[in-house]
């Protein structure tokens, strides 16, 4: 298994960082973590914001930001993620409403435009999936592949959530080597093995992590990204969890 760095979500200790988001930092960073992707700077400067990074040792591995923030307010976000030291940003949902045969086609230009002005300033960006995208269009293709194969393939990449694939009935690796090379983040997820299919910590679940991290290596991938949506014991005991499971993996 390659030596790939591992970062949190900061979406999964939402709650933490809306009481203290420095505080939920420094305890990111004592459990093991390398990175971390943002879901929200809770109104921190960029340069304030990268004292306290490079205070803990830790990096931006990538933000998520919302579509309309990218299509709109674009270039502040670019300058935001130079002043952080972070190369990469997400786009994490799409609206329901988005969701029509001409909500992807909108999607698909979208990104191509975001993801050409990204590349000139060094930035890639990168499309986060969850089910729904698994759903087949009128092409005969899920929206996920369309929204692959209809974008420039070095503008936009994908940040696969192992879960939402698996979910959908998918299997991740297939995902990560049919888009070699399109996978410089991956999102890993565990999910119950009973009916409810709730989300889970590394190593506790059905999902094949040992299958994805085994194909990181060959796929190029930069971070693997822990997130856990929703959890039923301490968020922060949850990605300790998680890093625990790595932890094994190297032992």
């Amino acid at each position: 298994m390659a030596n790939i760095p591992v970062a949190v979500q900061m979406y999964t200790l939402r709650e933490e960082s809306e009481k203290d988001f420095i505080g939920t930092l420094k305890k990111v960073a004592n459990i093991g973590y390398q990175g971390v992707e943002f879901a929200g700077y809770y109104d921190m400067s960029a340069k304030d914001l990268k004292k306290v990074m490079d205070d803990l040792g830790l990096m931006a591995a990538s933000s998520h930001i919302p579509l309309d923030t990218l299509k709109e307010d674009l270039s502040s976000v670019i300058a935001y993620q130079h002043e952080i030291g972070s190369t990469k940003l997400v786009c994490p949902f799409l609206a329901p409403e988005m969701r029509t045969e001409e909500g992807y086609s909108e999607l698909i230009r979208s990104l191509n435009d975001i993801g050409r002005e990204c590349s000139k300033e060094g930035i890639t960006l990168c499309y986060h999936n969850h089910d729904f995208e698994l759903e087949r269009l009128s092409n005969g293709k899920t929206a996920l592949e369309t929204i692959l194969d209809e974008t420039n393939p070095e503008w936009v990449k994908a940040e696969f959530d192992i879960y939402w694939l698996t979910r959908a009935g998918e299997n991740p690796v297939e995902w990560m080597k049919r888009y070699q090379d399109r996978t410089p983040l991956v999102h890993l997820k565990d999910m119950t093995t009973d009916g409810e299919q709730f989300f889970a910590e590394l190593g506790t679940g059905g999902v094949d992590l040992n299958g994805v991290l085994n194909q990181g290596e060959a796929s190029n991938v930069d971070w693997w990204i822990v997130e856990q949506d929703k959890c039923k014991r301490s968020p922060l005991e949850s990605i300790e969890m998680s890093m625990n499971y790595f932890l094994s993996k190297h032992s």
